[in-house]
């Protein structure tokens, strides 16, 4: 049932706000009183929700116990200790997670969606969020509807309302009444609503409701106590991170038990027992894959490629196929009527020009052709030329009424509008494919054989020809195809639409890191291979049509787009036939597309890339990234970032492996061979000071390796967490572990005091690790990897960890609260010098390793 919160318009008033809509004044009044024309996002996670979470986690309450333990024992200066740390890291982990979604404001902000609005008389592009109650907005096919409101004025508008109800078939929607009430209130055909889907025609509405007054934003409200589901790898992740956790509770309680008994001392045992379960549990896994895809998607966006889904990103660097539009993707979308072409004469359009009569017929018609608000760029370079070219005239035909529509179809590559004149008569305008134009004016052989020889002269210059006819409707006879109209043919247009200056070097780099560029067009084949020759793409194979495409059988097309790379004359549902086609030979797809019929293809590619300015909300929620500025630079660049952001993500995954070895192995090892304890809690606190800044810091702004696009796309089996990572990272942290713990035993054995032992052995994990951290960083990058802004976090926590344990060896009070010792310099010194042996054994070693497993080069180990 319609819920209309003001009157409507009435008939005068209706024709001046259709017009004139509000005034930016006005507009920014309602703004300031209604809020902004959005549903509250309940997936943001406040302050407070933050602080929750971190609260909740196993390593801050089991840092909370050991600090109660030690307040306990009247250990009050460690008690606190432990304390500070406990605020520390809960200060850290609300830093990234802030940081996290700062960045996906930014994203929500980027891909708000756009409203055609009339403001102040003129049409201007907002983003949805500032409609206002009042507003008068345009919706067209493939668009979500931005507020609910009231129809003004509409051309065979269909709206897919089963969000709200259910209902799966298209609601026919038509004009408000002019009476001035809202006609029958039981019936909704007269109101659209907010984020329902127009799947055809198109519709001036007033906006009456915005935000969450709108029908769907009541049911927003009901949403605010469901929780989102994780992905599957980032359940993967925490599934890993409870294994890890109940084995160290398992390990934990034997440790307590077993000290107790053998020794009596219960709260040592107990300590000890935490500092084990804290040096277990890798708790970053899941916290580092939340950071770096929430940082990735925006280090995306500001190469203006919106990721909507994280997942793709870990796709992005697998792609082998990218299949692209050629109409504002590889050109700039800015149409030029170049050229007109009648049978008597083929003017080249330029200021000045004084053509003949026919040229000036067929320009009438294909004005009369194009509709009049169009956004389609021809439609709009014929207006824009007409209203140049025609002025003075009677050709513009101002009193003509738009009467109605024939769209273009699969069946037929041409549109018709149909004019009534002042006296009643009706005119029929038609422009489109020649050969479609060819069949409705029915021409003979030999007429359609010059036509077609013009068509790909013109073609071959890489321009983009389109026929244009005018017709006449049979007498008395109501019509229901233009094929029923006689139809007479006027000549050609054709369009020059320049490539972009950056593809011909974007395509070399697609090519050079091993992953094909496919062009996909609704063009002549002539004008696809010449536009495909000057930007680079391979057209040795020639082109495949629509046509063609439909004929072939699964095998033969398959085949086919082996070695095929532009299609030409196709129609949507032929790019799902091609994605099809590719991933049937084992291509990971990447798909361009903008239009509602382009979901299918895009949601089937494997990375699916929606058209941000002129592509339909249906194609951009089909799609796992939306191109802001729809170049196709930036879709090459949004790979070199996707390969960079895995390439990182895989080696912090790696390093959190690696350090949790030896951090496990001293808490635990020193125990079970009849040693005093290594590692109390405070150690292993102190440890994860370091550990949680660079798993979000130092590895998420490493440069990229050189080479990243000169390599072979990465292989689909090849995931995130993978045993040739933790065989890496295994290997790496035995390493240390065994020089570690080797220094604890030797210092023991050569009657060193335990303190002594401890500090050497803990300054040497200290370093081990920054060492661990920068010989990740640099795998695949080279020592240069540490030098520059990219290293500057790096160097950061370096430097605050190094001045800590300085602090925590020189001051007596701290070296108490630690139970660490004074080294002297030569212990110290064959300490670090044996950790930095190992640790560099260990990489090296785990490179090789990785280097047999792979078979690639060990520059490129940093996959």
């Amino acid at each position: 049932m319609a819920t209309l919160p003001a009157e409507p318009l009435s008939a005068a008033q209706a024709s001046t706000s259709l017009t004139q809509g509000l005034s930016d004044a006005e507009a920014a009044r309602r703004l300031h009183v209604h809020g902004p024309n959005e549903v509250l996002d309940h997936e943001q996670r406040s302050l407070l929700r933050t602080l929750r979470g971190v609260l909740a986690e196993p390593m801050f309450l089991m840092l909370l116990v050991a600090a109660g333990i030690y307040l306990v024992l009247g250990d009050l200066g460690e008690g606190l200790l432990l304390a500070f740390f406990a605020v520390v890291s809960v200060a850290l982990v609300v830093f990234q997670e802030r940081r996290s979604e700062h960045a996906l404001d930014a994203l929500r902000v980027l891909s708000s969606p756009k409203a055609r609005v009339v403001r102040s008389g003129r049409v201007v592009r907002i983003p949805s969020r500032e409609l206002v109650p009042g507003d008068i907005f345009w919706v067209a096919e493939g668009e979500r509807v931005a507020a609910d409101g009231v129809v003004r004025d509409t051309v065979a508008l269909r709206v897919d309302e089963s969000l709200l109800t259910g209902e799966s078939v298209p609601v026919g929607k038509r004009v408000l009444t002019p009476s001035g009430s809202p006609g029958d209130r039981d019936d909704d055909s007269e109101c659209v609503y907010a984020s329902t889907l127009v799947v055809a025609g198109r519709a001036l509405v007033e906006a009456v409701a915005t935000g969450s007054d709108t029908r769907v934003g009541g049911i927003g409200r009901s949403l605010a106590t469901i929780e989102t589901a994780p992905t599957p790898l980032e359940r993967h992740l925490r599934r890993l991170v409870r294994v890890f956790g109940v084995l160290a509770a398992m390990v934990c309680t034997v440790i307590v038990v077993t000290y107790g008994w053998l020794r009596g001392d219960w709260m040592q045992g107990l300590l000890s027992a935490l500092a084990i379960g804290m040096a277990m549990l890798p708790e970053e896994f899941p916290m580092a894959l939340a950071v770096f895809l929430s940082l990735g998607a925006w280090r995306l966006a500001k190469i203006q490629v919106l990721a909507r889904r994280p997942a793709v990103i870990e796709a992005l660097g697998s792609a082998t196929v990218l299949c692209v539009d050629k109409t504002g993707t590889l050109t700039e979308n800015r149409m030029r009527l170049s050229w007109l072409v009648t049978d008597d004469a083929e003017v080249q359009m330029a200021p000045g020009i004084n053509p003949p009569p026919s040229v000036l017929l067929l320009l009438e018609f294909a004005v009369l052709a194009s509709r009049p608000e169009s956004a389609d760029p021809m439609d709009r370079a014929v207006l824009s030329l007409g209203s140049t070219m025609l002025t003075g005239s009677d050709a513009l035909h101002p009193d003509w009424t738009l009467t109605r529509e024939f769209p273009l179809s699969a069946e037929l590559l041409a549109m018709s509008l149909a004019w009534t004149d002042g006296a009643g008569q009706l005119h029929i305008a038609a422009k489109g494919a020649p050969e479609a134009i060819a069949e409705l004016c029915h021409l003979d052989p030999i007429r359609k054989q010059t036509l077609l020889g013009r068509v790909k002269a013109l073609a071959d210059r890489g321009l983009r020809v389109l026929a244009v006819a005018r017709g006449a409707a049979p007498n008395g006879v109501e019509v229901g195809s233009p094929r029923d109209f006689a139809f007479e043919l006027l000549g050609l247009a054709a369009f020059h639409d320049p490539l972009r200056a950056s593809v011909p070097a974007a395509v070399a780099q697609a090519r050079e890191a091993g992953i094909a560029v496919a062009m996909i067009t609704g063009d002549h084949s002539a004008t696809a291979v010449a536009i495909g020759r000057e930007a680079g793409i391979d057209t040795e194979a020639g082109v495949l049509t629509g046509a063609d495409i439909e004929a072939m059988g699964e095998v033969a097309l398959a085949e086919a787009v082996r070695r095929v790379r532009v299609f030409a004359r196709v129609m949507p549902a032929q790019k799902l036939k091609l994605v099809l086609a590719l991933r049937r030979n084992g291509e990971t797809v990447a798909m361009t597309g903008d239009g509602v019929n382009d979901a299918p293809a895009l949601k089937a590619a494997h990375v699916g890339i929606a058209m941000g300015v002129r592509g339909t909300d249906v194609a951009r929620e089909a799609a796992g990234l939306v191109l802001l500025d729809e170049d196709f630079g930036r879709i090459v660049g949004g790979i070199r970032m996707g390969r960079r952001i895995f390439d990182n993500l895989r080696k912090v995954m790696t390093y959190i492996t690696a350090i949790h070895v030896p951090l496990a192995g001293l808490a635990l090892l020193p125990l079970l061979i009849g040693l005093p304890p290594l590692m109390l809690p405070v150690h292993v606190v102190l440890t994860e000071m370091v550990i949680d800044p660079v798993c979000s810091l130092a590895f998420e702004g490493a440069a990229e390796a050189p080479g990243l696009m000169q390599r072979p796309p990465r292989r689909t089996d090849d995931g995130l967490v993978g045993w040739s990572m933790l065989w890496q990272g295994l290997t790496q942290g035995g390493w240390l572990l065994a020089a570690t713990l080797a220094i604890y035993f030797v210092a023991l054995d050569l009657g060193r005091a335990v303190d002594v032992a401890r500090t050497l052995a803990v300054v040497g994990l200290t370093l081990g690790n920054l060492m661990l951290v920068g010989g990740n960083v640099c795998l695949g990058i080279g020592l240069k990897a540490l030098v520059g802004a990219h290293a500057r976090a790096y160097w950061t926590v370096a430097g605050i960890a190094g001045a800590t344990l300085a602090t925590a060896m020189w001051e007596p009070g701290m070296r108490q609260l630690l139970h660490f010792a004074l080294p002297t310099a030569t212990d110290l010194a064959l300490s670090l010098a044996t950790v930095a042996l190992a640790v560099g054994a260990g990489i090296t070693w785990s490179a090789w390793l990785n280097n047999r497993t792979t078979g690639l080069p060990s520059t490129l180990q940093g996959r």
